[in-house]
């Protein structure tokens, strides 16, 4: 697959320890943890798995002392294992406090998150963001400013609803209710560079749990801001579900070419591995033509024409093999992320896309001769038969991408 180009908004780039946001960078994927951070065997464990799943960024939860303190061990024994991981910081309530009493903690992370409608209430709001924004400073470290629907700073929604009663004709609730998310992370951006925070260290994130909301906020913010964005719903939900509303929303967004960075934040099921928002994410980019990660399995849906389940099966397996590979493959093969290989079921489409794809196979459907063409770029090289097709076809695979992306 050839990468897309599509227009994207300018905007500042932001560095996060060698991972960049913005500046016409490529759209970069993060996730995180759901361990108690406190718990360093567990977290560790579940950041090198995102990690090594392919999340360029892990933020994890920073909501007590011991999950403060546990940030240097945790940072050390990620580069132990030869993971240089950025780290993000996610702070509520009390993270004015954690920032000044562990400082080194606050120098093993990459970025910070602050939610502005968290930070305090009342007089003690502006203090305790300074607390947090003046730590950043200190230790020249990036921030989102990441402004959530369900903890929207009250008192901004309360004057905005004021104002918009106080209009000859005022506008919907769910308007108002928009413009104080951004007008939160506009106004908190601004404060922060008052403060001394740079303006290509900060990126901003406003999210809501509804696709359309979602569109129209972002659309707005663009609008409004230069600052990397950070895109998601911010409760997706489980499985098919969240998966679906991900994608209506940010695909919407991406081929507008808004939006610097993403997550899926799917709800796991239970005992579902984290991972799963990092390979959805991963498969949005692919399908959308702004990134490759892993070589693309074109597979059809099957009929009445492919009874046997011969070809789900090695669609499947060739599937996994291929994302099992990358590992190695992305440092031995450079380029091979872009591969396309096509498992077929049966003559209608089969040879046609086994064609488009660098390497396809022609399985036989019902009723058709028990043979399987495979086409090399292009070209019919072999027909395979008998029980070892799948192996066979394997080989031929290995074969082709160390021909083609070997540097040797």
């Amino acid at each position: 697959m050839t990468e897309t180009t599509l227009p994207r908004r300018p905007s500042v780039a932001v560095d996060v320890q060698g991972v960049t946001l913005g500046g016409g960078a490529p759209v970069v994927v993060q996730s995180m943890t759901n361990t108690d951070t406190a718990d360093v065997d567990a977290t560790v464990a579940q950041v090198a798995e995102l990690y090594r799943a392919g999340s360029e960024l892990v933020r994890v939860t920073v909501n007590t002392e011991a999950a403060m303190a546990a940030l240097p061990e945790i940072r050390a024994r990620l580069e132990a294992q030869g993971l240089s991981v950025p780290l993000v910081g996610d702070f509520h309530f009390n993270g004015h406090r954690l920032v000044n009493k562990y400082p080194e903690s606050v120098a093993a992370l990459a970025k910070l998150r602050i939610n502005p409608g968290n930070v305090g209430r009342g007089s003690k709001r502006d203090e305790q963001f300074a607390a947090l924004i003046e730590a950043a400073v200190r230790h020249d470290k990036p921030v989102r400013i990441g402004v959530n629907w369900g903890s929207l700073d009250q008192a901004l929604l309360a004057r905005l609803m004021d104002e918009n009663a106080a209009r000859p004709e005022p506008l919907p609730t769910e308007a108002v209710m928009r413009e104080a998310l951004i007008r939160s992370a506009l106004e908190s951006a601004a404060a922060a560079e008052a403060l001394g925070l740079p303006h290509d260290r900060i990126v901003i994130s406003c999210k809501v749990s509804g696709v359309q909301p979602l569109i129209a906020v972002y659309r707005e913010l663009a609008r409004r801001c230069d600052y990397p964005l950070h895109l998601g719903l911010t409760e997706a939900g489980m499985g098919i579900k969240g998966i679906t509303a991900s994608s209506a929303a940010l695909a919407v967004l991406l081929q507008e070419g808004i939006g610097d960075t993403i997550r899926i934040s799917l709800t796991p099921e239970p005992g579902a591995p984290r991972t799963e928002e990092v390979r959805v994410a991963q498969e949005l980019l692919q399908a959308m033509g702004l990134r490759n990660f892993t070589p693309q399995v074109v597979a059809c849906p099957g009929c009445g024409r492919t009874t046997s389940t011969f070809f789900q099966e090695l669609a499947r397996d060739i599937q996994d093999y291929l994302r099992a590979q990358m590992p190695v493959w992305r440092e031995r093969y450079p380029g091979v992320e872009k591969l396309t290989v096509a498992v077929m079921g049966c003559v209608v489409n089969g040879p046609g896309e086994s064609k488009h794809a660098d390497i396809g196979i022609s399985l036989p459907g019902t009723g058709e001769r028990p043979v399987a063409p495979v086409y090399v770029d292009g070209e019919k090289t072999v027909t395979l038969k008998g029980e070892g097709i799948a192996k066979e076809f394997q080989a031929i695979v290995e074969d082709y991408v160390a021909r083609r992306f070997g540097t040797s």
